[in-house]
């Protein structure tokens, strides 16, 4: 590993360092889509309500990813591109609206920050080319679609239905699994998940997961093949068991309190992408 670093080729070292500083930029605007993108998908569904019922569309002002510009949800003071520096502006700011003075969440920075430095791992891990650059968009979808379903348990088919043709497209000429292991992955993840519901439903009469959920898993089959599921499967579960009864016991939750099992799968799908194979590798010798 010190090798790799410190014998790296200097192409390799600069384009990591500019794409990282690209990836501050993209995660400025994950924080947009991760805020805003369950807001409009809550205001379509109240105007599709509305006018099916023949009532006054409740939301008629422009509501998208762009429109209106950001402001201080508590004072209305609207964000200058001063204030909208990725980190910096925060750190300058005191981490404090400048209008009204209140706080404003640390998470901002955070995932700027985690942003950055992922883009730079998968180009550092895998280059400048198409594998590297595939893989920094599928990094973005998964880190949006984590915080979103950690908020509202919802995982919009604007992201996972875009991340799965991706997928495929990606693999036409098999730069992470051949395109057949890609279409059976993705159908497989989807399945795989889809039959785990309805025996769980059948069993108990209660819904285990949601549908996003196998859409994500088809996705990610998608990306990496049918042969990395079982270990994206196993690693989101134990993962998973693990911060559910962590949470329980420090929050004192009930156990039938619902947790979202997005970020588990984003999760185990990050580590799969850069140790799969070796994951992979172990788990077969183990079984």
């Amino acid at each position: 590993m010190l090798e790799e670093i410190f014998f790296a080729q200097p192409g390799n070292v600069l384009s990591t360092v500019i794409l990282g500083i690209f990836g501050l930029l993209v995660g400025s605007f994950l924080n947009v889509v991760i805020y805003r993108l369950p807001k409009m998908m809550q205001r379509e569904s109240d105007n599709y309500v509305a006018n099916e019922t023949g009532q006054e569309l409740p939301h008629q002002e422009p509501y998208n990813l762009t429109i209106p510009r950001s402001a201080c949800p508590h004072c209305g003071h609207k964000i200058t591109a001063l204030e909208n520096i990725p980190i910096i502006s925060y750190l300058v700011i005191g981490g404090k609206c400048t209008g009204c003075k209140a706080p404003i969440s640390i998470r901002y920075p955070l995932v700027e920050l985690i942003t950055c430095l992922l883009s730079a791992g998968m180009i550092w891990h895998f280059g400048s080319g198409i594998a590297g650059l595939s893989a920094m968009f599928f990094t973005y979808f998964l880190i949006a679609m984590t915080l979103i379903d950690a908020d509202t348990q919802l995982l919009p088919d604007d992201l996972t239905l875009p991340l799965l043709w991706l997928g495929l497209l990606v693999n036409l000429n098999g730069t992470f699994t051949s395109l057949p292991s890609a279409v059976i992955g993705a159908v497989a993840g989807y399945l795989s998940l889809w039959s785990i519901y309805w025996v769980f439903k059948l069993a108990t009469g209660k819904e285990g997961m949601g549908y996003g959920d196998f859409k994500l898993l088809a996705a990610l089959g998608a990306w990496m093949g049918w042969g990395m599921l079982p270990v994206i499967i196993l690693l989101s579960s134990v993962v998973g068991a693990v911060v559910g009864i962590a949470l329980i016991i420090m929050s004192k939750m009930g156990k039938n309190t619902p947790l979202p099992f997005g970020p588990y799968l984003a999760g185990a799908g990050l580590i799969a992408l850069f140790w799969g194979k070796q994951l992979s590798a172990m788990y077969l010798n183990t079984f």
